[in-house]
């Protein structure tokens, strides 16, 4: 099988149901910032990340995976037959960030992305996941996003966040301080 087919050189490709759409539409940029978190993510993973959370974040990239692919579906009949964004992964988001947090010194000052270089980039994929946050509500106002889709990317943001903060403390990295303008 060949990587390329030529079928997207007029600026369309083809959603999972084979129904095809403009390579800027509002679902093919959701999925494609996703997918471009999920690629920011594998850079994380390869910065020396403490063992355990990049287990996690290994997790993360397969549950964008799913969402991808759930996002990259747009008839019902056929989105039927695909994995779906479970809300039990919201929860499983959320208990993490509580264990983290228990972890962490309180946040008692604004900080600037930094540290440790696997923090440094899970604190680019905070942002990446924020932009993707954006193009899935995008495209909810104009077709039925499931909500758990919108509350795991809304959840994953404060995740990413959260594991930044972990990952430099694991390290014994300081975090950058914003320090106010005298």
């Amino acid at each position: 099988m060949s990587i390329y087919t030529k079928t997207g050189d007029r600026g369309q490709t083809a959603l999972l149901s084979g129904k095809r759409v403009e390579k800027d539409d509002p679902r093919v940029s959701s999925y494609g910032e996703l997918d471009e978190l999920s690629a920011v993510l594998g850079v994380s993973r390869s910065q020396g990340l403490d063992p355990s959370i990049a287990v996690s974040v290994a997790r993360i990239q397969e549950e964008l995976f799913t969402l991808c692919s759930q996002l990259a579906s747009a008839e019902k009949s056929h989105a039927a037959a695909l994995p779906r964004v479970q809300a039990e992964w919201v929860l499983s988001q959320e208990r993490e960030i509580d264990a983290a947090d228990a972890e962490l010194p309180t946040l008692r000052q604004f900080i600037l992305p930094g540290g440790s270089p696997g923090a440094a980039w899970l604190h680019l994929a905070r942002t990446v996941c924020r932009r993707a946050e954006r193009s899935v509500v995008t495209l909810a106002r104009r077709e039925e996003v499931d909500p758990v889709v919108l509350a795991y990317v809304n959840r994953l943001s404060d995740w990413l966040f959260t594991m930044a903060r972990l990952a430099n403390h694991r390290a014994g990295t300081s975090e950058p301080i914003w320090r106010k303008p005298s």
